[in-house]
């Protein structure tokens, strides 16, 4: 059988999106497909449309939306690479990106001029995001010159907000502290902030933990174990796992935060220490960023504005409207509005996207790689 989907590009990521009405609406049929067609069972992914990374593994199923004021709702997949499987709990504020983009080209939201914004439900954990996608003229556009950290290709530009990302609840800090110390085995205990917003995050202090916070991605892979470990003793006590079950690999996201210093990206451009505030280094699943999830960079600015945090100790205090982070791949900047009580109602993050292709997939009947 074939699948229809279309492959975007959102910020830093790639995902192939699926309208609601060609693919399963059971779950369980869902990762079954998915696995096939992503060939997720390959830890390269070759007979599949996985790109065999965390940021080029991921999909989305997009649907209008019956809520009002919702325009669409979309329900995110990290498809594992040679695992088989698909994890179902997080968002991707990259693939949101591409979603808005997307949701205006095939019609479910209409132009509305130079800019048309878009109310976007993530299915997974309830977040409501808006993306404000440049239609310049009234037209959709597939090609523009908006670029991110990451890469030095242009995209249509699309405004990506999180409205209240902490949820209705305003629950910030799972534990209630803004920083605390957490023991990982037998060693001293670290120094981290939990924070729920985007995402829910553990930020280590890399100075306390022999670290700097601006790791190559070598030595951030060597500390993936250990990264791990921090990752999985934080999870209970930020409410992320019910009685007898084991700890996954997607929340709590896990990174490490340090004082700006000199570096340079991938690509080779220099990046001085007064051109951000903080730097950050992130895993994705079991792999390091190669910038940072958007999810990520809200939960970090959000900690930002709490007095105490790992954060706000390497800024000097709490920041107003606008922090810089220093990922590998660049600068990222985060602002936060309308906040009351130190908790920011508005997180936006100016991004950019692509369509990259319309496509059918081909995959085995009932999804399921067929023997020989």
């Amino acid at each position: 059988m074939h699948i229809p989907a279309t492959l975007v590009r959102g910020g830093t990521s790639k995902c192939w999106l699926f309208n609601q009405v060609d693919v399963p609406a059971d779950r369980g049929d869902l990762e079954r497909l998915l696995v096939a067609a992503y060939g997720a069972t390959d830890p390269v992914e070759l007979d599949g449309v996985g790109g065999a990374t965390p940021t080029t593994s991921k999909a989305a199923v997009v649907s209008a939306s019956p809520r009002p004021g919702i325009d669409v709702d979309y329900l995110f997949a990290q498809v594992g690479i040679g695992t088989g499987s698909v994890e179902w709990t997080s968002n991707c504020g990259n693939c949101a990106t591409g979603v808005a983009l997307y949701a205006v080209a095939k019609g479910l939201v209409p132009v509305t001029g130079d800019q048309t914004r878009v109310v976007m439900r993530n299915i997974n954990t309830g977040a409501v995001l808006e993306g404000i996608v440049d239609t310049q003229g009234g037209v959709v556009r597939h090609f523009g010159r908006q670029t991110v950290p990451g890469t030095r290709a242009g995209g249509v530009a699309v405004g990506l907000t999180f409205r209240d990302p902490a949820g209705d609840s305003g629950r910030l800090l799972p534990t209630g502290r803004a920083a605390q110390d957490l023991r990982v085995g037998a060693a001293e205990p670290l120094r981290v902030s939990m924070v729920a917003a985007g995402a829910p995050v553990v930020l280590v202090d890399a100075a306390g933990a022999g670290r700097t916070g601006a790791e190559t991605e070598e030595r951030m892979r060597a500390d993936v174990p250990w990264l791990r470990g921090v990752r999985h003793a934080a999870a209970p006590l930020m409410g992320l796992l019910r009685p007898g079950e084991e700890p996954g690999d997607a929340v709590p996201k896990v990174g490490l935060v340090g004082p700006p210093v000199p570096y340079t990206t991938p690509l080779g451009e220099r990046v001085a220490a007064e051109d951000y505030d903080v730097s950050v280094r992130m895993l994705s699943m079991n792999a390091p960023h190669p910038a940072i999830g958007l999810t990520s960079a809200v939960a970090v600015a959000a900690a930002g504005l709490l007095e105490g945090s790992v954060v706000s100790r390497i800024t000097g205090g709490p920041r107003d409207e606008w922090l810089r982070l220093g990922t590998p791949a660049g600068v990222v900047a985060v602002r936060c509005t309308d906040v009351r009580d130190g908790l920011p109602h508005r997180v936006t993050v100016q991004r950019a996207a692509r369509l990259l292709a319309d496509a059918r997939i081909y995959v085995p009947e009932g999804g399921q790689p067929q023997a020989a």
